[in-house]
């Protein structure tokens, strides 16, 4: 975990809303940029991952010492999820506290080597696995992701409050499913509302770092296991995501550079 720079949770109040979607192409567009990148599926009750970046079902990590793992490479990210570590047969029928260790074990027993970013998609709710990963891990900041529809709103708002409150700050609001264009017409249309995520983000006084369309080609691709930064990298969508992407990295740039500037400067002399 030394050689990881940036932790970077992306978590929602509630399921349903593209999290997982939405973590795999922030991760693939930050590869893109030119960054190492890992991607840890944290939802222990329910991986996606694995399907997402299309890793066949047989495949398992391989250990080394008996006591680590090394990461699945797939689409260019080091990944890790329990989805390789269980049949998609096997639920895991498992208190909060177990699921929390689960999260633990992935986490610190995954040679994952040097990253500039280790992406986690982090289940939905405020739980045990959200607990557990503020006390282990040196988080840099939290993506929220949500819809525009109030009830939606109302669960990512327990997110960003659960956040604060382990001292973990947010980097931006992540607004999905936010408008609807009809392939045959053209018609544009909010399904979920208008402009919630804009109204959260002013809100709680973040960015937000985009709003994406309910599109039919998002789901596709990534139930294909090729999502559309890959799949599309020049197409619209895409764009959105290499932007959330871009904003994320220039804000924690920033904050690197600010807390370097707090060293005291150090001079040697032969006296």
């Amino acid at each position: 975990m030394n050689e990881v720079k940036h932790i970077i949770a992306v978590a929602s109040g509630k399921g349903g809303v593209g999290k997982s979607t939405t973590a795999v192409n922030l991760a693939l567009a930050l590869k893109a940029r030119g960054a190492e990148v890992g991607l840890l599926d944290a939802d222990i009750y329910g991986p996606s991952q694995q399907l997402m970046l299309g890793v066949a079902d047989d495949v398992r990590p391989e250990q080394q010492g008996g006591q680590f793992l090394l990461p699945v490479k797939a689409q260019g990210l080091k990944t890790m999820s329990m989805g390789y570590l269980v049949t998609d047969k096997t639920p895991m029928v498992w208190r909060g506290p177990m699921a929390g260790g689960a999260l633990a074990q992935m986490l610190e027993q995954t040679l994952w080597g040097p990253l500039d970013y280790l992406i986690i998609d982090m289940p939905p709710g405020t739980g045990d696995v959200q607990l557990t990963l503020s006390q282990k891990a040196r988080v840099a900041g939290a993506v929220i992701v949500t819809t525009p529809q109030d009830i939606a709103l109302l669960d990512a708002q327990k997110g960003v409050e659960m956040f604060r409150k382990v001292d973990i700050p947010i980097l931006g609001i992540v607004e999905n499913m936010a408008m609807h264009v009809c392939s045959n017409c053209g018609h544009a249309e909010h399904i979920f509302g208008e402009e919630g995520g804009q109204r959260m983000a002013a809100e709680y006084g973040v960015p937000l770092l985009g709003s994406l369309p309910l599109q039919r080609s998002i789901r596709e691709q990534t139930d294909a296991g090729n999502p559309t930064v890959v799949a599309e990298p020049d197409s619209a969508v895409a764009g959105l995501y290499l932007a959330m992407a871009d904003k994320i990295a220039a804000s924690l740039a920033n904050r690197y550079d600010s807390a370097v500037k707090q060293f005291p400067e150090i001079k040697i002399s032969d006296d």
